[in-house]
């Protein structure tokens, strides 16, 4: 099976957030097909290795990717050199192109190379990436995500979900009162407006304070009307999280409401001139590439082993992420083979790996 048709059935093994058993056997059965000692860890995630045993390791590098997606059919199939379907960028084909570089390595002798393929990436819980930050003390880890084979991510807004909701006796419209639905909306003007003064200051995008109205609910059983909204919000580096937990919960009283918070995470950058970044950098530009490094204003697992690891960190992988979650849904095959390419270099260029032999016949296979 070459990296193509793997990706092609990882595309086509569908793994809801929960839901990613079947795609977790599967994908350990190509991992240990392509020489990696491979295992279901605890969590549920599918995890292989080369070289030393990670416990045994002087060194370890972590690719942590994940397996699950966001729900949606989107039919598989390749066209004009594209491979369509859900999770084909966000995020098996980052992953695939972790198990497909390594699977072309030898680690180095005191070195073990460790590929994590993590649950409930896409729901607030990240179980699988929560679960690996106990797991591993790595030297480097690389997130796999979209960033396009061309380019590394070396930052993330933070996030953070908040669910206001209330309940009120039911009156008449003409009446005095105000309904609940008027509270909750007034709860979330104010709040959207006060939230920028909770940030650090600064115009950029990675700077900024994003608040957005993610879903408004009414319901009345005839005897008592309720109102629930959920307020989704991107947050950078320096926030002050718990003034704003606590304005929030004030404003909420105030207005006769409840209030309560959920998946929390800070924002996180790494460094682009680390040994990790320079490795990338090396790579890209053997290919006539400028690097570009980047910083993007949604979250990934970086957010959550980024401050537990404190390692050198990117994010890296094929496809362009504004697809992520759509209808249209797809990859470009020639790009996910050559950021395997890139990504191989790298780690060679790191001094994780060399190259296995013989290179050619593996480069042909892949």
């Amino acid at each position: 099976m070459n990296a193509i048709e793997m990706l092609v059935e990882m595309v086509e093994t569908i793994s809801y957030s929960r839901a990613e058993g079947v795609l977790a056997q599967l994908v350990v059965e190509r991992m240990r097909q392509l020489g990696m000692q491979s295992r279901v860890d605890e969590a549920g995630n599918a995890v292989g290795y080369i070289g030393a045993h990670p416990e045994e390791a002087q060194r370890t590098i972590v690719l942590l990717g994940h397996i699950d997606t966001v729900p949606g059919r989107i039919p598989v199939r390749i066209e004009d050199g594209k491979l369509y379907g859900r999770g084909s960028v966000d995020a098996k084909g980052p992953f695939a192109t972790f198990v497909q570089a390594v699977a072309r390595l030898e680690a180095a002798a005191d070195t073990s190379i460790v590929v994590v393929g993590a649950v409930e990436e896409e729901v607030a819980s990240s179980k699988g990436a929560h679960f690996a930050a106990t797991q591993y003390r790595p030297d480097a880890c690389v997130i796999g995500e979209p960033s396009g084979w061309d380019a590394v991510t070396i930052g993330y807004k933070g996030c953070q979900w908040l669910d206001v909701h209330g309940a009120r006796d039911c009156g008449h419209g003409a009446g005095p009162s105000r309904a609940v639905a008027e509270e909750v909306v007034s709860f979330w003007n104010r709040i959207a407006a006060e939230a920028p003064s909770f940030g650090p200051g600064g115009d950029g995008i990675f700077e900024r304070v994003d608040v957005r109205l993610d879903a408004f609910r009414t319901n009345s059983d005839g005897l008592r009307d309720t109102a629930r909204a959920t307020v989704g919000m991107r947050l950078p580096e320096g926030f002050r999280s718990a003034d704003f937990a606590a304005r929030a919960r004030s404003l909420a009283s105030e207005l006769g409401l409840d209030v309560e918070f959920r998946g929390e995470l800070p924002a996180h950058t790494g460094a682009r001139g680390d040994g990790l970044g320079r490795a990338f950098g090396r790579a890209l530009a053997s290919r006539g590439v400028r690097p570009r490094f980047l910083k993007k204003t949604g979250t990934s697992d970086m957010n959550v082993v980024g401050p537990a690891w404190r390692c050198p960190i990117v994010a890296y992988g094929p496809g362009d992420s504004s697809l992520d979650h759509t209808p249209h849904e797809h990859i470009v095959l020639a790009d996910y083979e050559r950021a395997i390419d890139v990504l191989a270099d790298a780690l060679v260029a790191g001094a994780w790996a060399r190259p296995r032999v013989p290179q050619a016949s593996l480069s042909a296979s892949s």
